[in-house]
């Protein structure tokens, strides 16, 4: 009788690390750290860690291991998946995501001594805190990988990862699309991080938004020393008929000094069913959520509204980079 093979081969799968293009002890703080061969690897692995969950719910590659969840801001979806990542692979996790203001921060304890403390019970970080370059400031004091869920206004890498793997899987491709980003393009670290990102393919860039949330100076000159055709606008419909992928975010009213300007430009847009009438039969809509307002629930119903599926390759690339990090690609 033929002897029946495993559906996953999970000492392969861990040998696999000595091929992870130098992802392994790594912190993760900025895209500006993967180049396309890294993003191809990660990809790969985010497929594998798909099938994975779709076939046997999970398995025991990181177990042992402690993931601590340190998180100074409100999270939902970033803190979920890096959760459920991390269980789903058999490791655990010390979850400090809510009330981090009754901790010993509120007794003064400054950043870099609460990390100091708490890797001593973990093997790997991630960050989430509201001001830009915290979480290379994390790195500089833990040895241990600390990985960045957002910095302030800086950027959020995996979400970016995240990100650019929708795109591929929805669309097949990366080369040859128009983007365009509409909203908060000022504060809108996710935008910030897929930007860079997408400077790495043959892409066109429009960035709509209100002028004075227009996409940051520093990030423009990279467009723009990048040779990438680019174009800003106010209106979404200036680029509705022929983007490829319309990325819509919220204005993020907890970057404001001055609430009465998040007044006047919170509800300047909303994507509805109808101006998706006038969009490609061939496009994505995403949304790295929460949404409020921007975009009809109407468009739920809408086959290119991948902002639900975009969630659920969080867990998969997260998945993917706590194993390669962790040295169980």
């Amino acid at each position: 009788m033929k002897e029946l093979q495993p559906l996953f081969n999970f000492d392969e799968m861990a040998t696999k690390n000595a091929n992870s293009n130098g992802l392994t002890g790594q912190n993760i703080i900025s895209v500006d750290q993967f180049d396309r061969d890294k993003l191809d690897y990660v990809f790969a692995r985010a497929r594998e860690m798909r099938e994975l969950v779709q076939r046997v719910g999970g398995c025991d590659l990181l177990k042992g291991n402690i993931l601590t969840a340190l998180f100074y801001e409100p999270s939902t979806r970033t803190s979920a998946s890096f959760i459920a990542a991390m269980e789903r692979l058999g490791g655990s996790v010390i979850p400090i995501t809510q009330g981090v203001q009754f901790s010993s921060v509120s007794k003064g304890e400054t950043l870099a001594d609460t990390i100091r403390t708490l890797e001593q019970y973990s093997d790997v970080i991630v960050l989430r805190h509201p001001e830009t370059g915290s979480a290379q400031m994390a790195a500089d004091y833990a040895s241990i990988p600390v990985i960045n869920a957002g910095d302030g206004a800086g950027e959020h890498p995996t979400q970016a990862l995240l990100d650019l793997f929708t795109i591929r899987e929805e669309l097949g491709t990366l080369d040859g699309l128009k983007v365009a980003m509409v909203g908060d393009l000022r504060y809108g670290r996710t935008v910030h991080s897929l930007t860079k990102l997408l400077l790495q393919y043959n892409v066109s860039l429009r960035f709509v938004s209100p002028e004075i949330l227009r996409m940051p100076l520093s990030i423009m000159n990279q467009v723009i020393d990048a040779k990438v055709n680019v174009r800003e606008t106010h209106d979404v419909a200036d680029v509705i008929e022929n983007a490829d992928v319309l990325y819509v975010t919220r204005v993020q009213k907890e970057r404001f000094s001055d609430l009465s300007q998040y007044e006047q430009v919170k509800d300047q847009y909303e994507i509805t069913t109808e101006l998706m009438g006038q969009a490609k039969e061939k496009m994505v809509i995403m949304h790295p959520l929460p949404r409020v307002g921007e975009i009809h629930y109407n468009v739920d119903k809408d086959p290119r509204a991948a902002y639900f599926r975009q969630v659920q390759n969080g867990m998969f690339i997260r998945m993917a980079l706590l194993a390669a990090v962790l040295g169980k690609a």
